[in-house]
């Protein structure tokens, strides 16, 4: 034990940290229209751990952060669906953008430490406004990022690699057989 806390605590809160941490580097990725693919692997990983470890810790009745995990799995679900099912199509990038975050707000609620004093309910609401800005600016600036397809992905890992084999064909009149290299480009 450190600190008074058991390691499953400690591995609990360490989760946390990433994903705190690599949520506010994913929110600046979308500031930024920027994708960030790694970091937001990271923080997704990291925060569905996060919830879910939430739930192994002993209790006898429901608590609020039970109701905060279900509501944050939840968010994430959507978060998961919109990014890698969807792939940030149309109307699912924002969607995506919006649930990253959103997810940032119960991260701030864990590291107070009584949440009822006025105080801390003025500045939960401040806080709560800035982070609704903060998502509909990201929302305007992620928008704007092209689709990465399997094309685009392909030439940017292979740019020399003749693709053209192992593509399917393009819905446009061009078929494998009278596809170049030189279309790709």
């Amino acid at each position: 034990m450190i600190f008074g806390m058991t390691t499953f605590t400690i591995v609990h809160a360490v989760l946390s940290l990433i994903g705190i941490f690599s949520g506010f580097v994913v929110v600046f990725g979308l500031l930024t229209a920027k994708r960030l693919d790694g970091w937001t692997a990271l923080f997704l990983m990291s925060t569905v751990a996060t919830s879910v470890t939430g739930f192994l810790f002993p209790f006898d009745r429901f608590l609020p952060s039970h109701a905060v995990g279900i509501l944050s799995l939840i968010v994430l679900a959507v978060a998961l669906l919109a990014r890698y099912a969807r792939h940030l199509a149309g109307a699912w990038r924002w969607v995506y953008v919006v649930t990253a975050v959103i997810l940032k707000v119960p991260a701030l609620k864990a590291i107070a430490p009584t949440q009822s004093e006025l105080p801390f309910v003025l500045a939960q609401i401040v806080v709560l406004s800035l982070f609704v800005a903060v998502a509909i600016a990201a929302a305007i600036r992620f928008r704007n990022l092209p689709l990465r397809t399997c094309e685009t992905a392909v030439k940017e890992c292979c740019p020399r690699q003749n693709i053209v084999n192992w593509l399917p064909p393009r819905r446009m009149n061009l078929s494998v057989e009278n596809a170049t290299t030189d279309s790709f480009r």
